[in-house]
């Protein structure tokens, strides 16, 4: 087969970006098809409706990410920090309880260490857990809300677990793989309050925009191709031919696959996916949750605010002061449960924490409903882990997936779909070098 590039990459987020870098730095033709009209994949740093530029998809990092902390390092990157809550809302039942943000904190310390304690036990390497142990294979099935229920815990410990969890996987607890939780929690070496600070305390000045940018200048030697929407991917001994909606081909060796894994069947892919990868993708991973901005009138003071799984919004807290006025960023575990473009549906669901707000504009994206993503961060489901681990390692193919879905690591964050786009480079590189 007569090849048009050497590798072509199925989208432009932080993993397609970077594995476009990695191997065009090594002298490697690459070609990128993104079906956006821009790059970014699910981290979005726009100008909204409310008033200034805000982060609508991915935003924070964190130093104990090994991977994202190398790219802040390599192109000198600054951090800020969200505020520190002073208050804390929550709400058991219909009741309305007001704190400090600290004894908020305080009341899910048993709770959550208890939930996690076999974290570094089961996964005393979390970079390197396959084949599943015995241990972890045991715990596949179960969800988080089992482990819930097994503390028994009164109706405030159970709201403000089952809430915690709902928002880390932006999903259902009931849906949600305990497996999943454990990583990210070995990952911050067993420490659930380190784990926490790393999913929403410090981001990037530039925003995400400044390191995808980075990355895609490092990457120049790649052809990047905006709005080019794949279709169908057919793999024969020779390489890959990848059709896009337009009727253009691009004929390659290699094909780096960066889809998440709700959307992964939108492309046909000729011969099918093994190891049980398709089965994944029709079930789909647990987040189908949202994320939403409003603009409160007057200040609100820094202040975080938490309910359980089945409210609307599970989760708040206070991001910016503009104009005094008060930027608000809240999550919710349903997509499509209430209108995130109009400012008094969200009103109605914050002011169950704060009874006086008055909503002046929202913004937001539903990544869930987006057709081009289908899912907001890749949280997985029981027996889920070990398909798309094996699936993520496969190299018998001349097509090989990355992203955050598939990441060893920090799955569900940036971190996550920068070290799965390395790997998938890391490994065409060697095999290249080895047919020469």
């Amino acid at each position: 087969m007569e090849c048009d590039t050497e590798v072509v990459v199925v989208g432009g987020g932080f993993a397609g970006l970077t594995a476009a870098r990695e191997l065009t730095r090594r002298g490697i033709e690459v070609v990128v098809l993104e079906a956006r009209d821009r790059l970014g994949g699910r981290t979005w740093l726009r100008e909204t409706a409310l008033g200034r530029e805000l982060e609508l998809g991915g935003t924070w990092v964190h130093w104990i990410q090994p991977h994202v902390w190398a790219e802040i390092t390599r192109y000198g990157l600054e951090l800020i920090s969200s505020p520190q809550a002073r208050v804390g809302y929550w709400r058991v039942g219909e009741e309305l309880r007001t704190g400090t943000a600290e004894e908020l904190l305080g009341k899910l310390d048993v709770p959550m260490a208890t939930l996690l304690a076999p974290s570094r036990e089961v996964l005393p390497q979390p970079y390197d857990f396959f084949p599943l142990c015995e241990e972890l294979n045991a715990l596949e099935p179960v969800t988080l809300a089992d482990k819930i229920a097994e503390q028994q815990l009164d109706p405030e410990g159970y709201a403000l677990l089952d809430g915690m969890w709902a928002l880390n996987f932006n999903g259902d607890p009931a849906r949600s793989g305990y497996t999943q939780a454990l990583r990210w929690c070995a990952l911050s070496g067993g420490d659930w309050t380190l784990m926490f600070e790393a999913c929403a305390t410090y981001k990037l000045a530039g925003g995400t925009r400044s390191l995808i940018e980075a990355i895609a200048t490092d990457a120049a030697g790649a052809d990047i191709r905006l709005g080019a929407t794949v279709t169908r991917i057919d793999e024969n001994a020779d390489g890959v031919s990848v059709s896009c909606a337009d009727g253009s081909v691009v004929r390659a060796s290699r094909a780096v696959v960066t889809l998440p894994l709700n959307i992964l069947s939108s492309i046909e892919i000729a011969p099918g996916l093994g190891h049980d990868i398709a089965e994944v993708a029709a079930e789909g991973q647990v987040s189908r949750g949202f994320k939403v901005w409003a603009r409160v009138r007057g200040d609100t003071g820094p202040f975080v605010a938490m309910s359980n799984s089945r409210s609307a919004l599970t989760y708040a807290q206070y991001e910016y002061p503009l104009d005094g006025d008060s930027l608000v960023v809240a999550f919710g575990p349903r997509s499509g449960e209430i209108d995130l473009k109009d400012p008094r549906a969200v009103e109605a669901e914050l002011r169950t924490w704060l009874p006086d707000a008055e909503v002046v504009a929202v913004d937001s994206h539903d990544w869930t409903a987006d057709p081009l993503s289908g899912e907001t961060w890749p949280m997985l489901a029981p027996n889920q882990l070990a398909a798309v681990t094996q699936a993520a390692r496969d190299t018998s193919r001349h097509i090989r997936l990355a992203g955050s879905d598939y990441a060893t690591g920090w799955a569900g964050f940036i971190d996550g779909a920068i070290e799965s786009g390395a790997r998938a480079a890391q490994q065409i590189i060697t095999e290249f070098e080895s047919e020469k």
